[in-house]
């Protein structure tokens, strides 16, 4: 079967980019809060639905979801526009908030999550893209800035919005109040975004995107739920990895035969796309552990709470921002490789910092500042990372570009927890042996080096960066 897809597209007039950025920030915004509001209402949700021993779901369910769909929406945004398929993300996100907020049980809210990971799987892939076809390669850096702005306030607005409506509204509220915010990108995008396409038919290649769903499902499932729901030596957690392997191999079979496949074999070939996803891959290894470690130990350890902890956080967000908008004038000046090995420099130096200050010198503010010296180097990193990529290729095929480099972090991010989750329980296990309580009601003399071990793990992986990041041409174009 054949589907009309668009051979060019122009974006319309220089004027309409303003309110075309709005409207992906405003989209953005919906994923970014979403990331942080949910976590101060779990104690809220479980008290009026119960299910705690399936709360994780929450959120494992939503990044398995939004991590399968990401490439898929990529290729199929180069085949019939930017426009209807972040359209249908924004739609499907705020359909899978209303049933969110009307959900009646655990079970149905975790389907329901499910339905809002498909969505946000579309609107972070497709609103990089649209970016990538509206901004040249100069201003493209500073556009980045903006779009992890709206991480940096989502960090603080969204845990503050979730303590509010589950203190004095209700827990249903944190799904309610992505509806204005999804509709007035909705409109923005509907009035002001042209696309000036060229249609022709173009071959769907249904079998490439059904065996990456599973397979990429159960590889990201066998990673987040090993060592958790199931030993990684059981038969369901060898079943489960084994299986997803064999899909992903008959996957890389298909796409080689395929006439229009979905991830092409020349992703994996092009060496710009092969450092820039190898980076982001270790980037979303880096990001996992410190969100998750980070809030761990300022309450396990240094006895916060949880706001204090996410503050903690939240100062990797600040830094993030402020060196992406200004990585564009090192790398016109410097190249993509070399812009992103200075940023190396600062993600090496901060995860040394925060591994001394977890190992005896540690205060709030100790692990804020390694955070934000950490966010510094990623700005540094990711946003020249993902341009030099997407400057690398054409309209026609800059969203599976794009598309599979944040799939590359999502799966970066799935192997983090399944890696460092195995680093802790490892330390823990020897300090107490056989069985032992979750990490958060650990006491701090077995917490606390425990997770230093995590961090030294993360310091090491800060390291390969620079392996990855040397893949990467250094003469590259830069006038895309």
């Amino acid at each position: 079967m054949t589907s009309p897809a668009i051979e060019r597209s122009a974006v319309g007039l220089r004027s309409e980019r303003g309110p075309v950025l709005l409207a992906v920030m405003l989209a953005t915004g919906l994923v970014a809060i979403d990331a942080t509001i949910l976590a101060t209402a779990v104690p809220s949700i479980v008290k009026d639905l119960g299910g705690f021993s399936q709360f994780p779901w929450l959120f494992s369910v939503y990044l398995l979801a939004q991590s399968v769909s990401v490439p898929l929406y990529g290729k199929f945004a180069d085949l019939v526009g930017r426009k209807p398929m972040m359209l249908l993300g924004i739609a499907l996100f705020l359909l899978g908030s209303v049933l969110c907020g009307v959900a009646w049980s655990m079970v149905s809210l975790i389907v329901f999550r499910a339905v809002q990971g498909l969505g946000a799987g579309a609107i972070l892939p497709i609103g990089q893209t649209i970016v990538g076809d509206m901004y040249s390669v100069a201003e493209r850096a500073r556009v980045q800035g903006y779009l992890a702005s709206v991480w940096g306030i989502s960090s603080v607005v969204g845990p503050t919005l979730g303590g509010a409506f589950s203190d004095y509204l209700s827990w249903r509220w944190i799904f309610y109040v992505n509806l204005p915010i999804g509709l007035a990108a909705t409109v923005a995008l509907v009035r002001r975004f042209r696309e000036d396409v060229t249609r022709r038919p173009h071959t769907i290649d249904y079998a490439g995107a059904g065996l990456l769903a599973v397979g990429g499902s159960l590889l990201i499932l066998g990673l987040l739920e090993g060592g958790v729901e199931w030993a990684w030596a059981s038969p369901t957690g060898i079943a489960v990895l084994l299986t997803a392997v064999v899909l992903l191999v008959a996957f890389g079979v298909v796409e080689r035969r395929a006439v229009e496949p979905i991830l092409p074999v020349w992703t994996f070939r092009k060496r710009v796309l092969v450092g820039a996803n190898a980076t982001s891959l270790l980037v979303g290894v880096l990001l996992i552990g410190l969100t998750s470690y980070v809030p761990l130990y300022a309450q396990g350890v240094l006895g916060t709470g949880a706001l204090v902890a996410g503050f903690a956080v939240a100062a990797l967000t600040v830094g993030w921002p402020i060196s992406a908008a200004l990585s564009g004038r090192v790398y016109l000046r410097r190249g993509f490789r070399d812009t992103a090995l200075f940023g190396s420099v600062f993600a090496i130096g901060g995860s040394v910092l925060l591994l001394w200050v977890v190992g005896g010198h540690a205060t709030v503010w100790g692990l804020a500042g390694a955070c934000m010296v950490i966010g510094l180097g990623f700005g540094f990193i990711a946003a020249p990372v993902l341009v030099a990529a997407q400057s690398s290729t054409d309209w026609s095929t800059r969203g599976v570009v794009t598309g599979t480099n944040m799939f590359a972090r999502s799966v970066g991010s799935a192997l983090g927890i399944a890696a460092f989750g195995a680093i802790a329980n490892a330390a823990v296990t020897r300090r107490v042996g056989g069985t032992h309580p979750s990490l958060e009601h650990l006491p701090a003399g077995v917490l606390s080096p425990s997770i230093r071990e995590v961090y030294l793990a993360s310091a090491i992986t800060s390291v390969l960066l620079v392996a990855a990041i040397v893949i990467i041409p250094r003469r590259l174009s830069t006038s895309g």
